[in-house]
């Protein structure tokens, strides 16, 4: 990763998913959910996830915009592929006033899988080889697409296939990899449930315990009903150093059990153990 990323605060990242079949409610975008909860625990800070079609004013326009608000890292998913409306790179090139040209290595990437599969190339496979000037390709180990990387003054952009099981391994090869050598940010979490107290009951001793440790994010998430509330508690807290991060967030946690439990008395009940 180069050296423009800054070091002194914690990065952050927007997602970019791209295809019409997300916008017409015909695949779910688990891709984004996966990124943010992988991002998350390496310390990084989503701060927006948008979903756009496959159209190239689309693409541009999405990316010059996440580019305004100087992001650490942009990384899309989707539109990677031979088809007409794969034009996910093309847009990128746009967007970043570059040429698209074939780029050699991604090429031999793209020849290498076809040649193991007994084919041989044509245009539409060439054209997954197609990569704004000053690109790096990615190996994609599980897929034809090669991934690409480039940087625009101190954002990263990754731009990810949309084949989840593609994107997932490309990211757990190459990507995290980066990422966790410079984010310097360790995240600690803890969770548990609360039985019989609803999520409104709550919502005051929550406030408390944010005002208190301001750094420790704290989410409830109701699975019960009015009548049988069940409540999952979720914490966590990012230091450079772990173990302050994970002392911070217990902290609050024994706090917010402490308060709920003084209230309402023995409600509060490890995660693992769902039978109550």
């Amino acid at each position: 990763m180069e050296e423009a990323i800054k070091l002194d605060t914690r990065l952050n990242c927007e997602l970019i998913s791209i295809g019409n079949e997300l916008l017409i409610g015909k695949v779910v975008n688990t891709n984004a959910s996966w990124l943010a909860d992988k991002l998350t625990k390496l310390g990084v800070a989503v701060k927006r996830i948008t979903v756009i079609g496959d159209d190239l004013d689309e693409i541009s326009s999405c990316i010059r915009e996440a580019l305004s608000r100087k992001p650490s890292l942009i990384i899309m998913t989707g539109g990677l592929g031979p088809t007409y409306d794969d034009k996910t790179l093309e847009g990128l090139a746009i967007a970043l006033g570059l040429k698209l040209t074939v780029h050699p290595e991604a090429l031999e990437m793209v020849k290498r899988k076809y040649e193991t599969m007994g084919e041989s190339l044509t245009d539409a496979r060439i054209k997954m080889a197609k990569m704004p000037e000053g690109a790096i390709p990615l190996h994609n180990p599980l897929g034809t697409a090669p991934a690409a990387k480039i940087s625009c003054e101190s954002t990263i952009i990754y731009a990810l296939p949309g084949v989840p099981r593609e994107m997932e391994a490309i990211f757990n090869e190459a990507i995290s990899k980066e990422i966790s050598l410079y984010s310097g940010f360790k995240i600690a979490e803890h969770s548990f449930r609360i039985v019989g107290v609803m999520e409104s009951a709550l919502a005051p001793i929550i406030s408390k315990v944010k005002e208190q440790y301001p750094e420790v994010y704290v989410k409830s998430h109701p699975k019960g009903t009015e009548e049988k509330p069940i409540i999952h508690v979720y914490l966590n807290a990012f230091h450079r150093d772990g173990n302050i991060a994970k002392r911070i967030v217990l902290e609050a946690a024994e706090k917010l059990i402490s308060l709920i439990e003084d209230s309402y008395g023995k409600v509060v009940y490890p995660l693992e153990n769902s039978n109550a």
